[in-house]
């Protein structure tokens, strides 16, 4: 693992953990799935870009599709 990944995984997971807050409070289940999802794939994403990516595609989730 380099710097960066590590950063990007920072700022992933504390993301996730405000979505994954959010979603809880509101019983929204788009949101709480989206907010477990970044917090947890930065542990399995090694690559720095492909990283990135999911996690910009994780975090408009929830913009674009609300249930």
């Amino acid at each position: 693992m380099n710097t960066s990944s590590l950063l990007w995984g920072l700022i992933f997971g504390s993301v996730g953990l405000g979505f994954f807050m959010y979603g809880k409070k509101q019983n929204a289940l788009v949101p709480l799935a989206c907010g477990l999802a970044l917090m947890v794939f930065p542990y399995f994403v090694s690559n720095t870009l492909l990283l990135i990516a999911i996690g910009a595609a994780l975090m408009a989730f929830p913009y674009f599709f609300r249930i």
